[in-house]
């Protein structure tokens, strides 16, 4: 098992995530614009498609669903929002570094691919909300606040950059695993 980097990349080729356009002056935009972003995939069909059907068909067998990618967005988004509530009211927590698997096994434990679309769709945005609602509190100097997650610091800054990286990037794979599974329909 590979243990991987919990930081952001600076940039990454696959979805063109730029770590440096997020900043102070757009974090808290940036999070809470990633509801907004998942509800038209959520919950548009295209016409005289069955959107569930379409949400929950994985493109292969180890490929999440399009409905998967977004509950694991949405978990996302409430467990940096916890680590980013830590960061600014502790001094330099440490917290466990995550097992690198654990996303597939809550995937499964959580049974994503059943949960109701359009409830992932409010949970995600009530999740970004509130992240967002507490980037626009914090002091300026909350920004560099330090979080020790296994023997790896993360800033504030780090943490908001992460949850843009993550949302965006799984944007990019809902938007795959939907367009694989209307292929598979024609």
């Amino acid at each position: 098992m590979t243990e991987r980097i919990i930081n952001p990349p600076a940039h990454c080729p696959e979805c063109g995530f730029d770590a440096a356009a997020v900043d102070p002056g757009n974090g808290e935009f940036t999070v809470r614009a990633l509801g907004r972003r998942y509800q038209a995939p959520l919950t548009r069909a295209m016409p005289g498609e069955n959107l569930e059907d379409i949400l929950r068909r994985r493109p292969a067998p180890n490929t999440w669903s399009a409905l998967e990618y977004a509950g694991h967005v949405r978990d996302v988004i409430a467990l940096w929002g916890s680590t980013l509530h830590l960061a600014l009211t502790k001094e330099r927590p440490h917290i466990p570094r995550p097992d690198p698997d654990i996303a597939d096994r809550f995937a499964a434990d959580a049974a994503y691919n059943r949960q109701d679309p359009g409830t992932v769709s409010q949970e995600l945005t009530a999740n970004a909300e509130r992240m967002a609602a507490k980037i626009a509190t914090m002091a300026p100097t909350g920004w560099d606040r330090i979080v020790v997650i296994g023997d790896e610091e993360m800033s504030v800054l780090a943490i908001v950059r992460k949850v843009a990286h993550e949302g965006g990037h799984h944007l990019l794979d809902v938007g795959r695993s939907l367009r694989a599974a209307r292929a598979g329909l024609a």
